[in-house]
């Protein structure tokens, strides 16, 4: 039966990663450091002891955790791995995008790899150049895997079952900034929500601000300062970023006539440059300039006052919608 809980986000995904063990003993948990330990930022903690060998430790070897995990995936086993940052991706990329992407392609559909892989990125104080960067766009840019990046604790509990029970390997991309960022009411137990879709997270007809991550509770607060000087603005979340929800932004954009899109990634070649190809290519009459927010493109600095002065955040956010809405 459904309840509700008042968790953080770290523990709403603890909590949808209990409930998958429990209820499909096909579902297999590891990764580095995610048994004994509990995980590097305590997400796991708790599971090993419960499940037992289901839920254990791997060596330091991405390669090695995503092809055991493709080849588990395909002969009946329903792997959740984690890779500790998502910047380790990059060591065992040949598993992801050659691999796992094609064996629904390669075998005809005679096979499938229901993969779950977590990950972390983003931004926090003292992350280096290789512990910071926001990839979503290398996995976004390839067919046959479905990505996600959750903003709440409701968001990371829901999508992580629904990449759980996909058929298909699933790129779940968390922010570990926001694992311990405070307790929200999340509703545990209840039906696996559906893939895809918009969270509209506040209503307006000045503008559109499309965003997903850290930024989505950033932008909600640049919308909520523009109001005071009389123009409410749309904020549209989309934490899954395949299926992208193109229906639901061109609609918004379509009745708002100006978009702003938010991301802590770089900017160029980030998700944010597809979104506003994809509604230019849509025909609608946009009645100012689309604008971008993001990082500029460079390395993250560790030092993090030099972070906070590249990093997007509400303000920066506002500036870009005062810039369409003038």
């Amino acid at each position: 039966m459904p309840e509700t809980r008042t968790i953080s986000f770290g523990e709403a995904v603890n909590a949808a990663l209990r409930r998958s063990l429990e209820e499909r003993p096909e579902v297999l948990l590891y990764g580095e450091d995610v048994g004994v330990p509990g995980g590097v930022f305590g997400v796991t903690k708790g599971l090993h002891k419960q499940f037992g060998d289901r839920v254990f430790d791997t060596p330091i070897s991405e390669s090695a955790i995503l092809g055991s995990a493709i080849g588990a995936a395909m002969f009946g086993r329903r792997p959740v791995v984690e890779i500790m940052w998502s910047d380790f991706f990059l060591v065992a990329l040949d598993q992801v995008v050659n691999q796992a992407a094609n064996v629904r392609y390669v075998s005809e559909g005679r096979l499938t790899a229901p993969l779950t892989i977590r990950t972390q990125q983003g931004a926090v104080p003292g992350s280096c150049a290789q512990h910071s960067q926001s990839l979503e766009a290398f996995f976004l840019h390839t067919p046959g895997i479905r990505v996600c990046m959750p903003s709440t604790a409701q968001d990371a509990y829901d999508l992580l079952l629904a990449a759980v029970d996909c058929d298909d390997p699933v790129v779940v991309i968390e922010n570990r900034a926001l694992y311990h960022a405070g307790k929200t009411e999340v509703e545990v137990g209840g039906p696996v929500a559906p893939i895809g879709g918009a969270r509209p997270r506040r209503t307006g007809d000045a503008a559109t601000v499309v965003s997903w991550g850290t930024l989505s509770s950033q932008a909600v607060v640049a919308a909520d300062s523009l109001a005071s000087e009389g123009h409410e603005v749309e904020v549209l979340e989309t934490p899954w970023l395949d299926p992208f929800p193109w229906d639901d932004v061109t609609a918004s954009v379509a009745r708002t006539g100006r978009l702003v899109v938010a991301h802590e990634a770089n900017h160029t070649g980030g998700f944010g440059a597809e979104i506003l190809a994809r509604v230019a290519e849509s025909g609608i009459t946009l009645r100012a300039i689309p604008q971008r927010v993001a990082v500029p493109d460079m390395r993250l600095p560790a030092a993090p006052e030099l972070a906070r002065a590249v990093l997007p955040d509400a303000a920066g956010i506002a500036d870009a919608i005062r810039r369409v809405v003038s």
